[in-house]
């Protein structure tokens, strides 16, 4: 188990977060969507995720999503660079009704985001689809992972959102399942 705390004049964010869990998952952000799609990645990662936020969102959701994003890849980079002789890359197709997203990532200490999906609204709820792709951003600068993700097929916002953090979730899974006693790596090290 990871304990992260992020407090600004922004936020203040306590959350903690075990990757080889059984899916106790409680999160609190005040943004409604973004806590249904927080609560699909951790239970697709098999996580236990307990996060609260205190945001400034009489301002708007920008530094909530933001932080909880830099503040959960921080507790994700700990957790998977305890044991680096997992599966490193790894994918997922994730379907819901008419939206398709492929994820790809590899759990290798190098941040990087590719992102490509578009949205038909500019909010779903409280939660504005623009912070989707800084929310991938923020967190895999702090998780140090690479990241693909790809919208295939989709129109409407909510289910297109809710295939990317669900496949992520069951990407990274698969991505941190320990293969022995051999790093992934031709170099060594991750």
């Amino acid at each position: 188990m990871t304990n992260v705390s992020r407090k600004t004049k922004e936020t203040d964010i306590q959350l903690s977060l075990n990757i080889r869990g059984n899916k106790k998952i409680n999160v609190e952000t005040g943004i409604g969507f973004f806590d249904h799609m927080l609560t699909s990645l951790a239970f697709w990662g098999n996580w236990d995720l307990n996060l609260k936020c205190k945001g400034d969102l009489y301002i708007d959701t920008h530094h909530t999503i933001e932080d909880v994003a830099l503040s959960l890849g921080k507790a994700f980079y700990k957790e998977w660079s305890k044991n680096k002789n997992i599966t490193r890359i790894a994918y997922a197709f994730c379907p819901l009704d008419e939206a398709l997203t492929r994820i790809v990532v590899d759990v290798c200490n190098r941040p990087y985001n590719t992102f490509q999906a578009v949205f038909n609204v500019e909010k779903v709820g409280d939660y504005e689809t623009a912070m989707t792709e800084h929310f991938f951003n923020s967190f895999a600068q702090e998780a140090r992972i690479t990241q693909h993700i790809h919208m295939l097929h989709g129109k409407n916002a909510h289910h297109i959102i809710e295939t990317i953090f669900k496949g992520l979730g069951l990407a990274l899974k698969r991505a941190c399942t320990i293969t022995g006693a051999e790093t992934q790596s031709t170099k060594g090290i991750l």
